[in-house]
């Protein structure tokens, strides 16, 4: 999956932001939804504009940015 083709970052849109192409939904935004325990289904049920391909970038995205290192820091653990 070349996430590149789905996911776009324009300092005119949401402050440059990484957003879905097309939309000004950032990939944050579908992480958050995620995150609250909406499925795929429920986030493509209620944004009739994105495709099942544009949730699995973001999966690509930021499995990218983990394995750069880019979001690191769980250095503060509770042990």
């Amino acid at each position: 999956m070349n996430w590149r083709t789905h996911i776009v970052s324009d300092k005119e849109i949401l402050l440059g932001k990484p957003t879905i192409r097309g939309t000004r939904i950032a990939v944050e935004f579908i992480v958050e939804r995620l995150a609250s325990g909406w499925t795929e289904q429920q986030i493509l049920d209620n944004y009739p504009q994105l495709k099942k391909e544009d949730l699995q970038a973001v999966f690509a995205y930021i499995h990218e940015c983990i394995q750069d290192g880019l979001m690191y820091d769980v250095s503060k653990s509770t042990a």
